[in-house]
């Protein structure tokens, strides 16, 4: 028997797999159950019509820091999850550091499950954390349902998370290959890099840890993924000078995969001014060429996909008064803007709304094992819906932003495409810059389907 549905979602511009039409979702409970014509809605069905508004997959963001437990002052989960579905973010994962204590061992990972309760807007998965004494760690935490595992090369900022060497991964890819989950890695090696006594230019942070640093990590990562024939997944990879040999790479059958971040793909390093520090991240941003053999990566498919790696702080801990490069906390608060900064990016070079969802909802739904249930507008996929219009223009200013902390680079840019409605699997969360109902965000592990 054909179950009833409780509600339609309609509009003029809904983008399925099959392409953009008009059209009615036909939601019961938390899925899809058909995509119909709208003139074949059932006549006892309650209708929600979105008008010519884009209705497409919610967006999946697999890189993101919420930093709860123990660094709430800067995230937490409910201001992270309440600003990615003020974004049109249905799905995130959330990494396992600036939290206290970090994910690296199942103890940990239970606490931060318990940290969540009441609190998740959206639905929200976890990464584990490899750090030289916790390879122990590895097996149980896989087995704790972990979506995937993170490890830097280079320090990571924080103490309580070191960065490995290769011997660890040596150690670690054989666990992972058993298991089938990816790790994840921060690809800069330390070598060298020009120390300045001026802090506040741009330059002289870009000089501070080169494109070299970067560069040669993926060689190294390349090099193990030939080894091991296991998952290795490069996060926010900032330098294009490299992508030729990761698509050699991947072209030999290797399973190696590759995400790039908003800011590397919309600001350029000759327009940041000296002592701005809210544009400190690791790797740094390099010059528009960089940013445009980034876009032709993307249009190659040698970049996968696109994740926010939403890394806020307190004020503080910017440095903006001092304007010191070197002092400043490294990462970008970004998670509600990431479909407007690509969208207008996408915009200007004729890159489709098509390519986008491939990009920022299916490609990496299916990173995270969830390419059955998320990241497309299909009959029993979860009903994760953003509605948005992507021809309307608007200035981000601080008062609308919900992460908790407003301090961010994209503050006054002018940017195409206003989020107007979310669902989280049939449940409107988010209109209009209002939240609906309560927090009913769920957990998503590896194990549950």
């Amino acid at each position: 028997m054909i179950p009833t549905p409780d509600f339609a979602i309609t509009s003029q511009r809904v983008i399925t797999p099959q392409g953009e039409r008009a059209a009615a979702i036909l939601i019961h409970g938390e899925k899809i159950l058909d995509i119909i014509s709208i003139s074949e809605i059932p006549s006892n069905c309650p209708v929600e019509d979105m008008g010519n508004h884009v209705v497409m997959p919610g967006l999946v963001d697999t890189h993101v820091h919420i930093n709860e437990p123990g660094r709430t002052d800067w995230e937490g989960f409910e201001t992270a999850t309440k600003a990615a579905a003020a974004g049109g973010i249905t799905t995130l994962v959330d990494m396992p550091l600036n939290c206290i204590p970090v994910t690296t061992t199942v103890d940990a990972l239970h606490q931060k499950i318990e940290a969540t309760k009441d609190q998740l807007w959206i639905d929200c998965g976890f990464y584990g954390g490899i750090i030289p004494d916790n390879i122990q760690n590895i097996e149980p935490l896989a087995d704790a349902g972990v979506l995937g595992f993170k490890a830097f090369l280079s320090h990571s900022g924080i103490d309580e998370f070191p960065n490995i060497l290769e011997h660890h991964l040596r150690e670690t890819l054989p666990i992972l290959s058993k298991k089938g989950i990816p790790v994840l890695v921060h690809a800069e090696l330390e070598n060298g890099g020009i120390k300045s006594e001026n802090n506040k230019s741009y330059k002289s942070f870009q000089n501070s840890r080169p494109k070299s640093w970067e560069n040669n990590a993926i060689r190294l990562l390349i090099q193990l993924s030939k080894e091991f024939d296991v998952r290795i997944h490069i996060v926010h990879l900032s330098s294009a000078d490299i992508l030729s040999e990761i698509a050699q790479t991947r072209n030999d059958g290797y399973p190696i995969s590759v995400e790039t971040c908003p800011h590397y793909l919309h600001f350029a390093s000759e327009n940041i001014s000296d002592g701005d520090t809210r544009f400190k991240c690791a790797p740094p941003i390099w010059e528009a060429k960089n940013r445009e053999n980034l876009w032709r990566g993307l249009e190659k498919g040698m970049i996968n996909f696109i994740t926010s790696d939403h890394s806020p702080c307190t004020a503080e801990l910017k440095n903006m008064e001092a304007g010191d490069f070197e002092k400043a906390w490294g990462g970008i608060s970004s998670i509600q803007f990431t479909l407007p900064v690509i969208w207008t990016e996408c915009k200007a070079r004729g890159f489709s709304i098509d390519q986008l969802i491939h990009w920022m909802s299916t490609a990496p739904a299916k990173f995270i094992g969830k390419d059955q249930h998320k990241g497309q507008i299909s009959p029993g996929f979860d009903a994760d819906l953003v509605s948005w219009n992507p021809d309307q223009k608007y200035m981000i200013q601080k008062e609308a932003i919900h992460h908790k902390n407003k301090l961010t680079p994209y503050e006054g840019e002018s940017l195409y495409g206003v989020v107007n409605a979310t669902f989280l699997r049939g449940q409107k969360v988010y209109e209009n810059g209002e939240f609906l109902g309560n927090p009913t965000g769920k957990i998503i592990l590896n194990n549950n389907g």
